[in-house]
């Protein structure tokens, strides 16, 4: 069981004693810090708050939603949502933050408070660790029965993210539909259920929903894997479907199967989607440091410039502002898209795909087969207390200081064949070494070769 409060919000496995895992206890904590934080900041007294379909998801906000009553917060309740919708609603309601209630990719037993500021987007790390401080100290004002917030429950807002997107220059509505795109849609029990069929009908596709019911009750592991969308991939060939949707269960992530049933990957779904907006609108790009080089490529194909930033939701918007970036986002299927929102978002990234096959006329697998081929590998390096993780680093460093290198997130050596990129996890004893190349195998090798030099370090122990 596990409890894991971050800078990037408060996590961990339903029940079980407070402090070791996600109670009723540490939930309120956390939420009254927040809010008190808020009321500290001078900010709109306002909370949009939105949850996925998780098993504990509405006990989760009802608890959310009286705590921060209870600190004098006024709160718009959105019930069953999307992270993504949730981030756009904050700037709907001029509302002074969100939570959204949701623990993302992980399993059932999961849940999870995260804090977005009044643009809609993910607190900083400064904001977070003063968040923290306030949820140690436990120094918190209620309000006065007079000053109590109130809760007002609110419908429509998939459906104004919906109009939202069918409005963008990169969403052709009237090609998509004279298509007649047949999909196949995996929901894994929760919000996707909600929020795919509105954007679906309104580009005239014929769809078919897998595991439909949002009861939190996952039918396979909720993380968009090849290996857990065995369903999909089959449903695609048997439907003779155009295209298969993946999404996780707050609908961040989007994941796409071929029309023949084959991956194609959701490390290049941000690539795709990137490659149609750079067509319309050349400019910058940005993805972490972990994503494919195929960004990269597909940037420089269209006359623009590409930057990586630090992994991290967080990190790729702040260097998305600063580049002044057209579309960026994370190899995990994420797609941040500005013109819409600063957020990771599966339902616009689904839009401008279905766009792309219409404009371009080609099938997944042609669009796929025109991007440069990488394979990636993830691999660690586990760490006992006596690794100096910080002396490893610079070690390894040196040894690799006549390649290209950054330093801005752990380290990432940079090959003219492909990468390693070694971090320290935030939530394991471990160094994540994720690696990229023209192969499998020769993307193992860079691993392995980083991993050998780390060994020999370590060995050396001087």
């Amino acid at each position: 069981m596990t409890l894991i409060k971050s800078i990037s919000g408060t996590r961990g496995t339903i029940g079980g004693q407070a402090g070791d895992n996600l109670t009723p206890q540490d939930i309120v904590e956390s939420t009254a810090a927040f809010g008190y934080w808020l009321r500290q900041q001078g900010a709109v007294p306002k909370v949009v708050v939105g949850r996925d379909g998780r098993i504990s998801g509405a006990m989760v906000s009802q608890l959310v939603i009286g705590t921060l009553r209870g600190v004098g917060i006024d709160v718009v309740d959105l019930g069953l949502s999307t992270t993504p919708t949730v981030e756009m609603a904050v700037v709907m309601e001029q509302a002074g933050a969100g939570i959204v209630i949701t623990a993302s990719h992980n399993p059932k037993q999961w849940n999870a408070l995260k804090f977005l500021n009044q643009h809609g987007e993910f607190i900083s790390k400064s904001d977070g660790e003063a968040l923290l401080r306030i949820i140690d100290s436990g120094a918190i004002d209620y309000a006065k029965v007079g000053d109590i917030g109130y809760h007002l429950p609110v419908q429509g807002y998939i459906q104004k993210h919906v109009d939202a997107i069918l409005e963008l220059p990169y969403v052709d509505a009237d090609l998509v539909r004279s298509q007649k795109y047949r999909v196949v849609v995996d929901c894994i029990n929760s919000s996707g259920a909600v929020a795919l069929p509105p954007l679906l009908k309104a580009l005239g596709c014929e769809f078919e929903l897998l595991n439909k019911k949002p009861n939190g009750r996952f039918a396979h592991n909720p993380e968009p894997l090849p290996h857990h969308l065995r369903a999909l991939r089959e449903t695609v060939v048997e439907e003779q479907a155009h295209l298969g949707i993946a999404v996780d269960p707050d609908v961040d992530r989007l994941a796409f199967v071929c029309e023949d049933g084959s991956w194609f990957g959701e490390e290049y779904t941000l690539v795709a989607v990137a490659d149609y907006v750079l067509q319309q609108t050349p400019g910058n790009t940005v993805s972490n440091l972990s994503s494919t080089r195929a960004l990269r490529d597909v940037t420089e194909r269209h006359g623009g410039q590409y930057f990586a930033s630090a992994v991290g939701e967080v990190n790729v918007v702040t260097e998305m502002k600063a580049r002044n970036a057209v579309i960026g986002g994370e190899g995990n299927g994420g797609v941040i898209l500005p013109a819409l929102h600063y957020g990771r978002d599966a339902l616009v990234g689904a839009a401008i795909f279905l766009t792309y096959m219409a404009k371009s006329g080609k099938r997944p697998t042609e669009i796929k087969a025109a991007y440069p081929a990488y394979e990636m590998v993830k691999d660690k390096i586990q760490l006992t207390p006596e690794i100096d993780v910080g002396r490893l680093l610079a070690k390894l460093e040196t040894r690799f200081k006549d390649e290209p290198y950054s330093t801005i997130d752990g380290l990432k050596v940079d090959f003219p064949d492909g990468w390693v990129h070694l971090r320290k996890s935030n939530t394991e004893p471990i160094i994540r070494v994720y690696a990229e190349g023209q192969t499998q195998e020769s993307a193992r090798a860079f691993a392995q070769r980083m991993k050998a030099a780390a060994d020999d370090i370590l060995q050396q122990k001087t």
